[in-house]
């Protein structure tokens, strides 16, 4: 089990086999993140928004039997294209690391493969595997954005 939790603690964080978000979301210009280059739908500040809470949602959703989902799609997603101000970013930034540092606790604490009680038949490590394969998929799309902004390494 120990190893488990282990490789679990490197996927979630990201930085295997893909870049994490700590290093997709470094050196952004403020200015660029409400872009949305080649009428690609959603501009980086929107898929880091977007990440944070669907991954505020399966980590609460993992704890609390009395949490209520938003709505989907329209409540996983911010209608501005881009952060209020600096402070706003990095709060949302911080967010993501915290959520993540907490989730990984719990996968330390608790029985990986019991049913959530309140769930329909999933368990903690259906939920670390859900939410790193959906960052990997929205952080490739920041790492293609900053491409076409110019703005990747």
């Amino acid at each position: 089990m120990e190893l488990l939790i282990k490789e679990l603690k490197k996927l979630l964080i990201g930085g295997g086999a893909h870049v994490g978000l700590k290093d997709a979301a470094a050196d952004i210009p403020f200015a660029m993140l409400g872009e949305r280059p080649h009428g690609l739908p959603y501009s980086i500040w929107q898929l880091v928004e977007h990440i944070r809470i669907a991954q505020w949602d399966m980590l609460e959703f993992s704890k609390d039997g009395n949490h209520k989902s938003p709505k989907w799609p329209d409540e996983y997603w911010p209608e501005e294209n881009a952060p209020a101000d600096k402070n706003s970013w990095d709060k949302t930034l911080k967010q993501i690391d915290d959520d993540l540092n907490e989730f990984i606790e719990l996968i330390q604490k608790r029985d990986l493969y019991e049913p959530i009680p309140h769930g329909s038949g999933q368990n903690i490590l259906r939920e670390a595997f859900q939410i790193a394969d959906h960052a990997a998929y929205h952080i490739a799309e920041i790492v293609v954005i900053r491409r076409l902004l110019g703005i990747w390494k």
